[in-house]
């Protein structure tokens, strides 16, 4: 059984930094992509990074050079280093593993930002 377990969230102030972690279970954590994606109020989901089982990142480009994406195989978890924060970065985060043509989601952490 997949498991995805996000945490780290909270109430900051612009500008402060914050990192998320996604702990996995019930996959070979080591040989999957993980993904991080969030959700603010009213509107769709949205890609925000990625790295792959040979550490190689990606991020969207309005979290470029502010987040920073890592994982640690051996804690099976995957982390979101975000700094220099927004307003506009307040939304609920989602981890995410693809297996196949199936997503597994976590059950999000709510990241608000204040200005």
């Amino acid at each position: 059984q997949v498991q995805l377990a996000e945490s780290g969230g909270g109430l900051v102030q612009a500008g402060e930094s914050l990192r998320l972690s996604c702990s996995a279970s019930g996959i070979t954590f080591k040989l999957n992509t993980l993904r991080w994606y969030r959700q603010a109020p009213g509107k769709q989901r949205e890609f925000v990074a990625l790295i792959t089982s040979l550490f190689h990142t990606d991020l969207a480009d309005p979290v470029k050079g502010r987040f920073t994406i890592s994982r640690d195989n051996a804690k099976a978890t995957v982390y979101l280093q975000m700094s220099s924060l927004k307003p506009n970065d307040t939304a609920v985060y989602y981890c995410n593993v693809q297996l196949g043509t199936r997503n597994y989601w976590g059950q999000g952490t709510q990241v608000t930002v204040s200005s």
